[in-house]
């Protein structure tokens, strides 16, 4: 779900930057306070898959524990079955070996379950901490490349700012030549 909101806010900047206002061959953006927000909001929203990523540890942990109270449970009937139903002659032999038989398999069925939980818990949190870095990187190089392209865009206005200055200031320069041309122009005819 995170993931979906994290593209949502991908989606919105996008969005944003494709409203831009046009001058000429020039591109200005419009709004970077809203660019601003929605990485704000990205940045809000990756704690979450932190905590996604410890309750999974957590579930792990719970199903552990299960599985070991599962299988103290199972010896503790096999135990008390055996012990009720058997009486101290060969069959009492029988039955306990059998007992510790069954007992063995429980813990071994338990310990693979346990193992199985533990390497699913582990992937499962492996994965989500896969999914948050990647989100991560995105949004970072999302957030890189917007900046990058806010500077070129600042830079080539000072460039036109610049190149205006200099443009009125050279008619500012002829216009003087002008006058004063026109005045020894004056002043020689006299």
């Amino acid at each position: 779900m995170t993931e979906l909101r994290v593209s949502h806010l991908i989606d919105e900047a996008d969005e944003i930057l494709d409203n831009k206002f046009h001058m000429g061959s020039y591109c200005f953006f419009m709004n970077i306070d809203d660019i601003q927000d929605i990485l704000s909001k990205i940045r809000a929203i990756l704690p979450e898959e932190i905590k996604t990523a410890e309750m999974i540890l957590k579930r792990r942990d719970d199903i552990y524990m299960e599985a070991q109270s599962r299988a103290e449970r199972i010896i503790s009937e096999a135990q008390n079955t055996a012990s009720n139903i058997l009486s101290e002659s060969e069959l009492i032999r029988a039955v306990r070996e059998k007992a510790a038989k069954i007992q063995e398999q429980v813990k071994e069925s338990c310990e693979e379950m346990k193992n199985k939980a533990a390497q699913e818990a582990e992937t499962m949190r492996r994965n989500a901490l896969k999914e948050a870095m990647e989100t991560k990187e995105g949004a970072q190089a999302y957030a890189q490349q917007v900046l990058d392209n806010l500077d070129r865009n600042i830079e080539e206005i000072h460039r036109i700012v610049r190149n205006g200055r200099d443009y009125l200031s050279s008619q500012k320069d002829r216009r003087r030549e002008a006058v004063q041309d026109s005045q020894n122009s004056k002043t020689y005819a006299q």
